[in-house]
């Protein structure tokens, strides 16, 4: 399946004083092959996470899909070939990620949202390696709600009041704390913790009242920078139970920051332009203001509302040897004044029209000084690829162009003015809503029932300009009476890779410009663009040859790597073998390059495989060094999308989880469902198992004789430590050999990894946390006939704070890399006229499937059966064909 991209270079000329423009070895010409010379070298790879639902109760499964594609390449060879996809809490703390192989562009996989976890807003953030080169801005990241009502005795609703004391923000916290009944704790204690940014700010107790009401009063001294924090709160219940809840802060304040971007990037004197409001409050979310522009006199010279989310635009133009402000009114009446940007002299600026159907109108505007000047360019592109070139030479103050709609794609246009020494000047950014370039999903829904457990089955057409494409689709259907879905703040294939990744910053409700095509909604997404960075090429960066730093390659495969050396010089030729054991062992061998590097590539295994790397010189000898190349894992940073993080999840999720309670209860009751019990304090007393952490097949310290590493601080040699110290062993040399069976040795295990028994001084004794000795047939059956000599058990120690490697000796090193994450397949019942089962169907995802297929006629088709629960079931489809062109199509039924 090759990936969204169309490669073009189309040079159009309609224009009005323009010039249809020809390649040719002039400087502006060499531009542009630089540009694509750069383009093609450091393309940009975007990801798109397909989820089955909005949000999550603990207990749940998240079940995902991944579209994976590359701005420039058409080969899918070319893209990343493994994705990481990670769940990361309010803490910005890494829960849980999985490893996924990429085929064709795409991937699945899926998260347990096990009882371990609490609620609040996580985050979903995938991205591939290559991905990490230009910054975490672009990833994939997502913020989602999980509630939760299993275990949770505590539910809590919060609201914040702001006022401003000696300048400083003063903030009252009003913590509501009441049972899953909805019944208030009252006059329970509450000690509190207030942390801003990591750092505790104040620190207090409460007590509730009768309504369960506690107050929590503190003051931010450094507004400027920590707005957004949380409240970690203690109630003590009547049974001396202490319960804690962490309540997020999203700001300290109800400050709105107002600013105004003319378009194209400066204001000049005597010229008409638009100029873009943006206003934003202090929880990252758009306000609505209104207001006037002033001159210095105090003189009225235009009015300006925003129209949507705190954005909008107005028609100004600044005269010359004035300066402007702006008095702006917000909702709650107070009043504030701003300076506009300063308009200069002399200059070029750029007007885009994308409203028409049809065409795009462009628009080049200067300075009277600078008519008959030098001669201008325009250059149109789309991620790396230019779709429109010409040049124009000023002989009056306007010009004109219009670009047929036909000749753009579909997504974020770039629009870049170069003046005459070919510098950047100006630049615009419009949205194409391109219908020709989306999939036509036709669905046949005749055959689906509308009664619970009746069988549903679907059926459709996918097409681009009427013809049929072969593609890959992914399919939610969900109850939507129970899973309320929140179709403005939608994150889908669309808003993914042909909005929000070409943007940098938090965009709010990005399905709401998708949702209709009318002139309104046009028109407030023509605003987004006149607001909102541009993210993906900056040209000053070309022209320079400043080249982003490629640390991170596209992995097609998972490899492991390294440098072999011998007092610290390079080992060319040197043999190094792999062996790896997952319940059977296999051994993979290579030699060393000139520069002593090594590396086995088209490696694929699971989560919990272990390695070992051995390594000789030409020569046989082993005391060489191993290093590994060790690629450092992806730091987690703060949330991008900290304005879509809710303050009481568990309130706002109160009917959806409540409802799952009833679905979990029943999986429970018929053990079906993985729950922990916590069971009330009890002390207990055991002998410490002196191999806790033993791969011991037996369980864990189940062997006939333990040795821990207090007993073997004296040896040089692990076989000098153990001759005549493990009963009923004998050695010969540094080979273990049971006493009743002295032609067999004994199986030498390292941390799950069988190894030969002439292995045993290749360990280290400092590393060794225990070593255990299985003799008797009870424990060595279950080795099978490799320990029919006994087998000896080695731990090595764990604390290391967890690395992945361990290095016994030289030419030894052991790696627990992580491998690829199994996906489980989603399980739908079916209930036919045979069937009898009884239990409660009460599930809130109805059907999940990642890969329904369309063939080569463009039709696909599944089929699932409804639930025991009526209501308005909702279907998404979402996919990709084999050229790139992205699908979605959403159907709802109502189940009686």
């Amino acid at each position: 399946m090759k990936p969204r991209i169309i490669l073009a270079l189309s040079f159009v000329c309609l224009l009005i004083g323009f010039t249809a423009f020809k390649m040719d070895d002039d400087p502006f010409s060499q531009l542009l092959q630089k540009f694509e010379d750069y383009t093609s070298k450091y393309p940009q790879e975007k990801v798109h996470l397909h989820l089955d639902k909005p949000y999550y109760a603990i207990g749940d499964d998240i079940w995902f899909k991944a579209y994976v594609v590359n701005t420039k390449t058409s080969e899918p060879s070319n893209i990343s070939k493994i994705l990481y996809v990670e769940l990361i809490n309010e803490k910005d703390s890494l829960k849980k990620m999985v490893k996924l192989p990429i085929m064709g562009g795409i991937t699945w996989g899926d998260f347990k949202l096990t009882d371990s976890l609490g609620e609040g807003n996580y985050r979903i953030r995938a991205y591939t390696n290559y991905m990490r080169n230009f910054g975490t801005e672009f990833f994939f990241d997502k913020t989602i709600k999980i509630g939760n009502s299993w275990a949770n005795k505590v539910f809590t609703k919060t609201t914040y009041n702001f006022t401003k004391e000696n300048n400083t923000d003063k903030v009252t916290a009003t913590v509501h704390f009441e049972d899953k009944n909805g019944v208030a704790y009252s006059e329970n204690d509450v000690s509190y913790d207030v942390q801003l940014d990591y750092r505790s700010v104040a620190k207090g107790k409460a007590k509730t009242s009768q309504t369960g009401d506690a107050v929590i009063s503190f003051t931010n001294n450094q507004s400027f920078q920590n707005k957004s924090g949380k409240i970690v709160a203690t109630i003590t219940l009547d049974n001396k139970q202490k319960v804690i809840k962490s309540i997020p802060i999203t700001s300290t304040s109800n400050d709105v920051d107002v600013q105004f971007m003319p378009e194209g990037g400066s204001l000049i004197e005597e010229l008409p332009q638009k100029v873009a409001i943006k206003a934003v409050n202090s929880n990252g979310r758009g306000e609505d203001v209104e207001g006037m522009i002033v001159d210095e006199m105090g003189n009225e010279v235009t009015n300006f509302a925003t129209s949507y989310l705190g954005m909008g635009n107005f028609v100004f133009n600044s005269q010359a040897g004035k300066s402007y402000s702006a008095k702006i009114k917000f909702k709650d009446g107070s009043q504030k004044t701003i300076k506009l940007p300063a308009s200069v002299k002399s200059g070029y600026t750029i007007s885009v029209n994308s409203l028409d159907t049809g065409k795009v109108v462009l628009k080049i505007m200067s300075s009277a000084d600078l008519v008959n000047g030098e001669e201008l360019k325009v250059v149109a592109q789309h991620g790396g690829n230019v779709y429109y070139v010409s040049k124009a030479k000023m002989d009056k103050q306007v010009l004109l162009a219009n670009i047929p709609k036909k000749n753009l794609p579909a997504g974020i246009v770039q629009f870049t003015l170069f003046s005459g020494s070919n510098q950047p000047i100006a630049e615009r950014l419009i949205f194409v809503n391109k219908k020709s370039d989306l999939i036509d999903l036709s669905l046949n829904s005749s055959q689906v029932a509308t009664t619970k457990r009746g069988k549903a089955s679907f059926a459709f057409d996918a097409a681009n300009n009427g013809q049929p494409v072969l593609g890959s689709f992914s399919v939610a259907v969900t109850n939507a009476s129970k899973v309320a879905p929140d179709e403005d703040n939608e994150s889908n294939i669309l808003t993914s890779l042909l909005l929000t990744s070409d943007l940098t910053g938090y965009v709010e409700k990005p399905n709401h410009y998708f949702l209709k095509d009318d002139l309104q909604t046009q028109k407030e997404l023509d605003n987004l663009m006149l607001t909102q960075g541009w993210r993906r090429f900056i040209w000053k960066n070309i022209i320079n040859n400043v080249g982003p730093n490629i640390t991170y390659q596209p992995e097609q495969s998972i490899t492991i790597s390294g440098t072999i050396t011998k007092g610290n010089k390079p080992v060319p030729g040197g043999k190094v073998m792999l062996m790896a054991t997952k319940g059977t062992m296999y051994i993979l061998d290579t030699v060393t390059n000139a520069e002593g590097k090594f590396v086995f590539d088209n490696l694929s295994f699971g989560d919990s495989t272990k390695f070992v790397v051995q390594a000789r010189t030409k020569t046989e000898r082993k005391f060489v060094d191993i290093n590994l190349d060790i690629v450092p894992g992806q730091i987690v940073t703060k949330n991008k999308n900290g304005a879509d993080i809710d303050i009481n999840v568990n309130n706002t999720l109160m009917k959806y989880i409540k409802e799952s309670d009833n679905y979990f209860n029943e999986m429970t009751r018929l053990g079906l469902l993985e729950r922990t019990i916590k069971l009330e304090e009890v002390t207990i007393t055991e002998k410490k198992n002196p191999a806790k952490n033993s791969s011991n097949l037996n369980g864990a310290g189940r062997a006939d004789y333990v040795m821990t590493a207090d007993q073997l601080s004296t040896c040089v040699t692990l076989s000098q430590c153990l001759q005549g110290r493990l009963p009923g062993v004998i050695f010969r040399g540094n080979v273990p050999y049971l006493m009743r069976s002295q032609n067999t040795p004994v199986q030498i295990i390292v941390d799950g990894m069988q190894m030969e028994a002439d292995f045993l001084d290749n360990v280290i004794p400092s590393d060794v946390e225990t070593i255990e000795l299985l003799k008797s047939i009870g424990n060595t059956a279950i080795y099978g006939s490799q320990g029919s000599g006994g087998v000896i058990i080695i731990t090595t120690k764990r604390g290391d704070g967890g690395r992945s490697t361990n290095r016994y000796a030289p030419g030894i090193v052991t790696l627990n890399p992580k491998g690829f994450s199994v996906s489980r397949e989603f399980y739908s019942p079916k209930y036919d006229s045979a069937s009898s089962a009884s239990r409660a169907d009460l599930r809130t995802t109805i059907y999940w499937n990642p890969q329904v297929v369309a063939d080569k006629d463009g039709k696909a088709k599944f089929e699932f059966y409804n639930a025991d629960e009526p209501g308005n079931y909702r279907v998404v489809i979402e996919g990709i064909d084999a050229e790139g062109h992205l699908g979605r199509k959403v159907y709802t039924y109502d189940v009686k």
